[in-house]
């Protein structure tokens, strides 16, 4: 098992810390400051060991080399973007599998949001870290991908188990629903979930991890290839492909 914790950061970032408490192995996956990072293991009297990176952007990599030079942990990034992971020192790429100290992840390329964006899934912890790529109730827009890259990685994540938590690094969910609803008003579980999302955002409470079952029958980037979605979007009968590169484009005019 991992004990995972999310650390708020900058307006709406989630960074988050993982121990694995058999070997005392601690990392943060995609630190967009060292700061918070830093108060968080005090606080809890912990030594970072691990950094792991999904992505190059700043506010996923901001912390990298503060913390580095602090405690000399191991980074582990992207193989297909490692020119662009500050202090990198370790590149992994689809299919491989990394241990932090007795858990396994499993590696997904997932480009699409950016050329070598990674994802890390811990089976035994049920725990997807998918940076950008796939959000609660969204997915991230396509700065260096295509249409059919990203349809192409949100199928990797969407194969995983129902019971797959969702960590990832934004609290979007609310907007995220607001839009959902405009291409899938008719799905009775999103109309449920955006009414639950707007409660929970109400209390001050995150949404974030959520499960990747509730994101299969709720998120309309992982339902493009359902004949409703496609009715919706005016392009029944189309390949998922096209619907996808319809809902995404629909997405980033909202």
């Amino acid at each position: 098992m991992l004990e995972i914790e999310r650390i708020p950061c900058r307006t709406d970032n989630y960074v988050w810390l993982v121990r694995e408490p058999q070997s005392g192995a601690v990392g943060v996956v995609d630190p967009a400051d060292a700061e918070p990072v830093e108060a968080r293991l005090a606080a809890r009297g912990l030594v970072l060991t691990h950094i792991l990176n999904t992505h190059h952007h700043g506010d996923h990599v901001g912390g990298n080399l503060a913390l580095k030079g602090k405690w000399r942990c191991t980074i582990v990034g992207p193989r297909a973007d490692a020119a662009r992971i500050p202090g990198i020192d370790v590149e992994v790429g689809d299919g491989d599998a990394y241990r932090l100290g007795a858990a396994e992840a499993r590696v997904f390329d997932v480009p699409g949001h950016t050329r070598g964006h990674i994802a890390f899934w811990f089976p035994g912890a049920r725990a997807l870290f998918c940076g950008d790529t796939l959000f609660a109730l969204g997915c991230g827009r396509l700065f260096e991908g295509t249409p059919a890259q990203m349809w192409n990685s949100l199928g990797k994540l969407r194969a995983l188990p129902d019971d797959t938590q969702v960590y990832c690094a934004h609290e979007y969910t609310q907007g995220n629903a607001r839009f959902a609803l405009s291409v899938d008003g008719a799905n009775a579980d999103l109309v449920a979930r955006a009414k639950a999302v707007d409660a929970a955002r109400a209390r001050g409470e995150a949404t974030v991890p959520s499960a990747l079952g509730l994101e299969k029958r709720t998120n309309p980037f992982l339902r493009a290839d359902d004949p409703g979605l496609a009715r919706a979007m005016g392009l029944a009968g189309a390949a998922p492909e096209q619907v996808f590169a319809a809902v995404r484009g629909a997405k980033d005019r909202f």
